[in-house]
C-alpha cells in the first residue's frame, strides 16, 4: 500500500510514518495544504491520510480536489477530538473514515486495511483472479494449487496489477507504486522490466497464464481479457 499522510504536526506525521514503513507500506508526508495538493497532482495513492486542520487551508477543501479530480483513493480523516462537524463534512464529502486524535498506531493500521480491503478488494482480505489467488494478510501468493516463492515487492507487483487489470501501466508509475519519493529523479526504470520479467517467469514455472502484456512505449498491462477472464 502506498499511502500519503497530509498532517501539519511533524512530529505526528513522522511517527505515522515511521510505524506504517514499519509495516511494509510506501510512506509519503505533505505537511501543508500546497504541498498536499502538489504531491496529489504528480503521484497516486492507495490510501490518504487527511488532517482537517492545515495552517494554509481546510482540509475539505483537499477532499472536494480529490472528489473532483475522479482520484480513486480511499481516504481516512484525521480529526480533532471535539470536531463532530469536520467528521461529519468529511463523510459527507466522500471520505471512507475517520479518525480523532489522539490515536493509537495500530487502530490507524486497522483502519487503514479496512479503507483498503473497501476500496480496492470488495471488502476482503484476498484478492482472486482465476488461478491467481494473494493473501494481503500472510503475503502468499497462490498459482492454482501451488505457492509461489516471491519477493515482497513481487508480491507487491502482481497485487498492483491484479487491482488495476485491463489498465496500462508505466514503468515510472510502478516504480513510483512500490518505492515512493526516491524514484522521482531516476534516469530511467529498467530495474522495474527486471521484477516483471522475474514475477512472469516464476508465474510461467507454476503453470500460470501468462496475463501480463508489455506495451511497448508505454509499460505494461495485466490482461483479464486474455484467457477469458472477467
Amino acid at each position: 500500500m502506498k499511502i500519503l499522510i497530509i498532517e501539519d504536526n511533524r512530529e505526528l506525521a513522522q511517527s505515522m510514518e515511521f510505524y506504517l514503513e514499519g509495516e511494509n507500506y510506501i510512506c509519503e508526508c505533505a505537511y501543508n495544504y500546497n504541498e498536499a495538493l502538489e504531491r496529489l497532482t504528480f503521484n497516486s495513492y492507495d490510501c490518504i491520510l487527511l488532517d482537517i486542520m492545515l495552517p494554509d487551508g481546510n482540509g475539505l477543501n483537499i477532499l472536494n480536489y480529490i472528489k473532483t479530480e475522479k482520484i480513486s483513493s480511499g481516504i481516512l480523516i484525521i480529526s480533532a477530538k471535539n470536531a463532530l462537524d469536520d467528521k461529519i463534512n468529511g463523510l459527507e464529502k466522500g471520505a471512507d473514515d475517520y479518525i480523532t486524535k489522539p490515536f493509537h498506531l495500530p487502530e490507524l493500521h486497522a483502519r487503514l486495511r479496512a479503507v483498503y480491503r473497501r476500496k480496492k478488494m470488495d471488502g476482503y482480505n484476498e484478492v482472486k483472479f482465476n488461478e491467481i489467488a494473494l493473501n494481503t494478510d500472510t503475503y502468499e501468493a497462490i498459482i492454482g494449487n501451488t505457492r509461489l516463492e516471491v519477493t515482497q515487492k513481487e508480491f507487491e507487483l502482481l497485487l498492483y496489477f491484479l487491482v488495476n487489470k485491463n489498465r496500462v501501466l508505466s514503468k515510472q508509475s510502478i516504480a513510483n507504486h512500490l518505492w515512493g519519493d526516491y524514484t522521482d529523479n531516476l534516469a530511467n526504470f529498467d530495474f522495474v522490466y527486471q521484477h516483471v520479467k522475474n514475477l512472469r517467469k516464476k508465474i510461467g514455472v507454476a503453470q500460470g497464464n501468462d496475463y501480463i502484456e508489455t506495451i511497448y512505449g508505454l509499460g505494461y498491462k495485466f490482461n483479464a481479457l486474455k484467457y477469458n477472464g472477467s
